[in-house]
């Protein structure tokens, strides 16, 4: 083999094995990105479901717990507080979100289920708009009588002369109210004719299912902002965070003090402090005051609960739960149309769960 010859092979040899060590460096930084870049892996996980009035405070809890914490996983279904509740009964979850405490019987078989107590841990403050759809006006006044009225079918119409005494000098347009009410088991439906029942002479016992003769009925907080958004001369009772988020105009409510109040986090917040324990000393039901006398409150709320079982406390909920009661967790609720517990309610949740903040 001629010299010149040799030495081109040896070139060709070469540089073969540089591509080749080239690839197979590639191939090993791409296997190592991909490894890099893969979810951590799920070492526990817990399911929850109930309320839909919290789902934007668990969606953001979740998200953040979730990041702060590889490997735990919480998934959440907003089903509805009844359904959440027979899903805990059943043990189809390891807790349930409910925006109303348990009845006798819901509570005895979630004792059963627990081999011990089920115990209601209060977590969310969520204030109940009257949204509507009303363009020509921008600043609806409502006393509860008047709210009375609307949803038992009495009062049909927007300039009727209850809704002018509420709103002097507004040009009530005259059209028919057309009312939206939830259909599915619901908390907010509970609190909602709980407050109506206080404060305005609502006739029928208060539950969970719509007891009124009038209006439509919609599933869900996201499906009634929707009806609302959708229905010019309408009006619905949503949690503040939906009805901000379809940007749907929310009425003053006249609080016992005689004050149309604007509801926000801040008013919000001022009606619990009328509130009181109720129920099981282990327990931290809260009695809402809907006739509350203080200065700025907005009275229409709901507290919605985490039920766990007491003696058998799933390490990842526990773990999920003090998150939710931390400052941290607590600092989101106002961003998504909340308001946080007050001070003194979530020392005595931090004690249940032996909270470290």
């Amino acid at each position: 083999m001629a010299r010149s010859t040799w030495i081109a092979a040896v070139v060709v040899i070469v540089a073969i094995a540089v591509t080749a060590g080239a690839a197979l460096a590639i191939g090993i930084l791409l296997l190592s990105t991909k490894r890099e870049h893969r979810s951590p892996q799920v070492a526990a996980a817990v399911r929850g479901s109930g309320s839909t009035a919290q789902k934007g405070a668990m969606d953001a809890w979740r998200a953040d717990f979730e990041r702060t914490h590889p490997g735990l996983r919480v998934t959440y279904d907003a089903t509805g507080s009844g359904d959440g509740i027979r899903d805990f009964v059943s043990g189809r979850s390891v807790f349930a979100g409910s925006d109303v405490p348990m009845n006798p019987q819901e509570q005895a078989a979630a004792d059963q289920r627990c081999g011990g107590r089920a115990m209601h841990l209060p977590m969310v403050i969520g204030p109940i708009a009257l949204a509507y759809n009303l363009p020509t006006v921008p600043d609806l006044k409502l006393s509860p009588t008047t709210l009375t009225g609307i949803f038992s079918g009495r009062i049909t119409r927007w300039n009727a002369p209850e809704l002018a005494a509420d709103n002097p000098g507004s040009r009530l347009p005259d059209t028919a109210i057309r009312v939206f009410h939830r259909s599915d088991d619901s908390g907010t439906t509970h609190n909602f004719l709980s407050y109506l029942k206080a404060a305005g002479r609502w006739p029928h016992q208060p539950s969970r299912r719509w007891s009124g003769a009038t209006g439509e009925g919609v599933v869900s907080s996201s499906g009634m902002a929707q009806a609302v958004a959708h229905s010019q001369d309408s009006i619905g009772y949503v949690e503040y965070g939906f009805a901000s988020s379809a940007r749907l105009e929310m009425a003053k409510i006249r609080n016992a003090a005689g004050q149309f109040v604007p509801l926000t986090p801040e008013s919000a917040s001022k009606a619990l402090k009328g509130a009181r324990s109720a129920g099981r000393a282990d327990d931290l039901v809260v009695r809402l005051d809907y006739l509350t006398e203080v200065p700025g409150a907005y009275p229409l709320i709901l507290v919605t609960y985490e039920i766990v079982c007491a003696n058998r406390k799933d390490p990842v909920v526990l773990t999920f739960l003090n998150y939710t009661a931390s400052d941290a967790g607590q600092s989101y609720l106002p961003l998504y149309g909340y308001a946080a517990l007050p001070d003194d309610l979530l020392a005595k949740v931090r004690g249940r769960l032996g909270a470290r903040t």
